[in-house]
């Protein structure tokens, strides 16, 4: 699968700045007050996706945690996927596009590589209103998922989401607007592109999570 280069001054100069860390960007977020770690992605050339992550501390290993998910992109995007466990095929994704002022953010789940993702009932997200906008060239959301850090994968087997660790992650991209955008439902089109990438969770550590998410939603 082609690699695309990380550029994210565009965005960055948008929505804030960003501070190098290993392997991952450490973001700190002055609207919602959220640690991030932080990826960014060329989709085609000139084109960024930035996707970030907020973790709690003190996650008992392998078993399940509520983590904040916020997502960068272009406003004419059709739809973004981002799928946790780095695979679109039964890991929970998040699918979300901008509708007018608003953005939907839809959890989902494919069966397979042809079929778009039905809905997925296990996952669920709660957008959050600070960190959720629109604006003429992008679109950004900030949401808590709760069931997309330990969950039944395609095959029966349990996964699980390291909160201070490196965890393989993907996207989907599609140029197609949903059939019916104002719809968390709606049937959507088969992607464009797609990439993986690693993403170091443990520089986006959140001793105050719990207040954030409150304090946020």
């Amino acid at each position: 699968m082609r690699f695309w280069g990380l550029a994210s001054a565009c965005v960055a100069a948008l929505f804030g700045s960003t501070t190098s860390a290993a392997g991952t960007t450490t973001y700190h977020d002055p609207e919602t007050g959220f640690t991030f770690a932080e990826y960014a992605t060329q989709y085609q050339l000139g084109r960024t996706l930035v996707f970030r992550v907020a973790v709690p501390t003190q996650v008992t290993s392998l078993t399940a945690y509520d983590a904040v998910l916020q997502v960068v992109a272009p406003v004419d995007a059709g739809w973004l996927g981002f799928a946790w466990g780095g695979r679109m095929i039964g890991d929970p994704l998040a699918v979300a596009w901008s509708n007018g002022n608003s953005v939907v953010l839809s959890s989902r789940r494919a069966a397979d590589h042809t079929a778009v993702p039905g809905v997925n009932t296990a996952a669920t997200y709660t957008i959050f209103k600070t960190g959720t906008h629109v604006n003429r060239t992008h679109f950004q959301y900030t949401a808590k998922c709760t069931g997309c850090t330990y969950y039944t994968n395609s095959v029966g087997s349990k996964n699980w989401i390291y909160s201070t660790g490196t965890n393989h992650l993907a996207f989907a991209y599609a140029s197609t607007r949903p059939s019916n955008p104002s719809s968390t439902s709606s049937g959507l089109t088969i992607h464009d592109v797609t990439n993986n990438w690693d993403h170091d969770f443990s520089v986006g550590q959140n001793a105050n999570f719990a207040d954030l998410v409150t304090k946020n939603s």
